[in-house]
């Protein structure tokens, strides 16, 4: 534990919640530790469909707190890493036979209003016929509303806040299992089975952000009975070969009331999602099933002129949502809001249980923890978040094609495509990445797509990847472009590399 085996606060859990708290706090002075029980990113938070939004739909359910929120942060955050984060144009055709017009357009004027927009472009509305986005619809279709919110690489934007934390002080112990918590003296003894062995840390307070596992720390680590608060709730994502040629993103109303998205993703793929359906189960084993993937492509051919047919997916994911219980009877009604719940005080000693929460609040998360964490531990830094700048984001949001020119110029033997990959997801330290390098040769083994030696070591070395799976699907998303070999030959390295 950085040379010290006592912390003011231990956090369970390296997801989006965790790493925004492990941040926020050691930021403000606290002494922290977290410890993840896989990687980083490995549940819920890197299962999303990566948007930054204020959650369009959640208007319907009255959800207007957590609305304005959400909106509030958009951008926030996308100051906040511009180089993870950017703008992206939503297109909501207006399906006669489901919401009206009317109701569409107040809907989004109340989005616009409340979203606190400064480089955020407006609502527009669209003649279908005539607009290239109407293109690749139905010939039905010929009303629709433009809008603007933004996407996230979801694995990273935690990796990013956990690396910051770390570089701020925090110990970030990856693969390491909390397998007791008990309390002492008024606080805590945590005792740990990981990398490093097994280890005993005591802390004045625990913050439980163990997102689908929250309630299985209470009852287990914990040992307390009946532990009964988050509803699992699974979302399934399709990706398919690029469905059509412009920038924008689609957004589908269903029948069923729901809604899908259709997202360009990773230049040649198109994003399709998600769903909502209860689960029950270890989280760890969630995958899609038929009938997800069935509906998935029947709401996407409603729209499309093309239908969308099960060979044409590239890659499906799952996640499950771990949603505060709130009684509601159906999986898309329950709330989307966070809840915080703190168990005991100074004295007995502290525990703050997370339930609920987005990528998009996770920020304000952290910051209503912090508030309580100061009425148990007492006040030291001032929350200093909302201006601040994630590792390799030392740029203006609109800046990022004006840094890749200044990278390509920098690196110009590098394939251009490389160059420009590697400013979306490290930024300015993309630099730290490729070193010296004149050329491919000088960016070591080749391990297929433009993946080289290079940037592997780097992810061991500042960003806890320990496997292939880490590199390929939550540092990067090469994994779409690698082969099972090239995998496999990735691996090997990794293994060598100890």
């Amino acid at each position: 534990m950085a040379g010290n085996d006592s912390v003011d606060i231990f956090v369970i859990g390296g997801g989006i919640n965790g790493a925004s708290i492990a941040r926020d706090a050691v930021g403000r002075g606290y002494s922290v530790a977290l410890a993840e029980m896989n990687d980083l990113a490995s549940g819920t938070s890197s299962a999303a469909t990566k948007l930054v939004h204020g959650g369009l739909r959640y208007l319907e359910h009255y959800e207007f707190r957590l609305v304005q929120e959400a909106l509030s942060e958009r951008e926030v955050l996308w100051a906040e890493a511009p180089h993870i984060i950017r703008a992206l144009r939503f297109v909501l055709p207006h399906h006669k036979g489901l919401r009206p017009a009317m109701v569409l357009r107040a809907g989004l004027a109340m989005y616009d209003y409340m979203g606190g927009r400064r480089l955020l472009p407006p609502t527009k509305t669209l003649d279908l016929t005539r607009h290239e986005t109407g293109k690749p619809l139905k010939p039905g279709y010929r009303l629709g509303f433009e809008y603007s919110d933004c996407w996230v690489d979801d694995a990273r934007f935690v990796v990013l806040n956990a690396r910051d934390a770390a570089d701020k002080g925090a110990a970030i112990h990856v693969r390491t299992k909390v397998t007791s918590v008990r309390r002492d003296k008024g606080g805590w003894l945590v005792d740990l089975d990981g990398e490093a062995g097994r280890s005993t840390v005591r802390a004045r307070l625990v913050v439980n952000a163990a997102g689908p596992w929250v309630d299985d720390v209470i009852t287990g680590a914990m040992g307390k009975n009946g532990a009964h608060n988050v509803r699992l709730v699974k979302g399934s994502h399709i990706v398919v070969r690029k469905l059509y040629d412009h920038d924008r993103c689609y957004i589908f109303q269903n029948g069923d009331g729901r809604i899908i998205f259709a997202i360009p993703y990773e230049d040649d793929f198109t994003l399709i999602g998600t769903t909502d359906q209860d689960y029950e189960g270890d989280p760890k084993d969630v995958k899609i099933s038929d009938g997800e993937t069935a509906y998935l492509l029947n709401a996407a051919s409603e729209y499309f002129a093309k239908p969308v047919t099960a060979d044409q997916i590239h890659w499906t994911y799952s996640g499950v949502r771990p949603l505060f219980d709130d009684g509601a009877s159906a999986a898309q009604e329950a709330t989307r809001d966070y809840v915080l719940r703190v168990d005991g005080d100074a004295a007995t000693g502290a525990a703050i249980n997370i339930f609920g929460g987005k990528l998009t609040t996770s920020r304000r998360l952290a910051e209503s923890v912090l508030e309580k964490i100061e009425g148990v531990l007492g006040k030291k830094g001032a929350a200093w978040t909302k201006r601040s700048r994630l590792p390799g984001g030392e740029f203006e949001p609109l800046a990022f094609d004006a840094e890749v020119r200044r990278l390509a110029m920098d690196y110009a033997g590098l394939p251009q495509g490389l160059v420009r990959r590697l400013m979306r997801l490290y930024g300015t330290r993309a630099r730290a990445v490729l070193g010296d390098a004149k050329s491919v040769d000088d960016l070591g083994q080749h391990f297929g797509a433009d993946l080289y030696a290079a940037e592997v070591d780097y992810l061991v070395a500042n960003e806890w990847a320990r496997t292939a799976q880490d590199i390929l699907w939550r540092r990067t998303k090469l994994g779409l472009r690698v082969s099972g070999q090239e995998a496999a030959r990735l691996e090997d390295y990794l293994a060598q590399r100890g």
